[in-house]
């Protein structure tokens, strides 16, 4: 799984030129779901993210969480983050999830942000979205599953 959080000062995704989702100060959210995923995978990610201190305090130091902010989220599913470009000049999505399994595993991490933030927006599986976002910083984390849920070495 590939996540994308960008830190914003406000959201929104239309779908058919109609706003289907919009939030405030918060984490608008690209998931990338790769055939691998499973719910567990998920509910560490989304656990750790929703956790993460990249809001700043009193003192401008990034020391709070979306929690201590009311922070909101809104989560996008974006298959294109396993895009393959080593050959050739058109990418490959073979990694990326099947919709029959990655749709369900979408629909299971909005539920699961919903335990952390009050309000969580989306988008919807499979359409054209437009994005609109306010970055606040810019401030943009890249998680990966495969790098965050690995066991660590010595050499680290």
């Amino acid at each position: 799984m590939k996540i994308v959080i960008q830190r914003v000062i406000r959201a929104s995704v239309t779908i058919d030129g109609k706003v289907e989702g919009e939030i405030g100060k918060g984490f608008m959210v690209l998931v990338g779901i790769a055939q691998t995923d499973t719910q567990e995978i998920a509910d560490k990610m989304i656990s750790k993210m929703c956790k993460l201190r990249i809001f700043e305090d009193e003192q401008g130091k990034t020391n709070l969480s979306l929690a201590d902010v009311g922070g909101e989220v809104m989560l996008i599913s974006q298959f294109t983050l396993y895009a393959n470009t080593r050959r050739g000049n058109r990418p490959s999505f073979i990694e990326a999830g099947a919709p029959d399994m990655a749709e369900p595993l979408y629909e299971h991490m909005i539920e699961e942000c919903g335990k952390y933030v009050d309000h969580v927006a989306r988008g919807r599986f499979g359409a054209d979205m437009k994005i609109d976002l306010l970055n606040d910083g810019p401030f943009t984390i890249m998680m990966d599953s495969d790098e965050m849920l690995m066991p660590r070495s010595n050499n680290h």
